[in-house]
């Protein structure tokens, strides 16, 4: 079983940038589509971005797109989400998420998930 453990969450102003780390263990991380969600307080989570497993195709929440960007280093088993122009509802915990998938798009439903890592953005 693929195990994903993510890290980079903090406190950031608005207007700030964090950058996520996810390192895919046990697994081989060429054969996984991977996604970012986050859950805030109250609410469901939610989808963030996604990408596949090439690295050439990816998606995005229209609530992130242009200050989001996913990618991924596949020779270092890791997928990465840079959020730039924070805004205090972009606070949440954020979990990677992985996806045995061979389609070149990345899927919309994943079925393994990392512990999540807290995002807080200040006003």
């Amino acid at each position: 079983q693929v195990q994903l453990v993510e890290s980079g969450g903090g406190l950031v102003q608005a207007g700030g940038s964090l950058k996520l780390s996810c390192v895919v263990s046990r697994g081989n991380f060429n054969y996984y589509a991977m996604g970012w969600f986050r859950q805030a307080p109250g609410k469901e989570r939610e989808f963030v971005a996604a990408i596949s497993r090439s690295g050439a195709n990816t998606n995005y929440a229209d609530s992130v797109k242009g200050r989001f960007t996913i990618n991924r280093d596949n020779a270092k088993n890791t997928v990465y989400l840079q959020m730039n122009s924070l805004k205090p509802e972009d606070t949440a915990i954020y979990y990677c998420a992985a996806r045995l998938w061979l389609g070149l798009g990345p899927p919309t439903e994943f079925d393994t998930w990392g512990q999540g890592t807290q995002v807080t953005v200040s006003s």
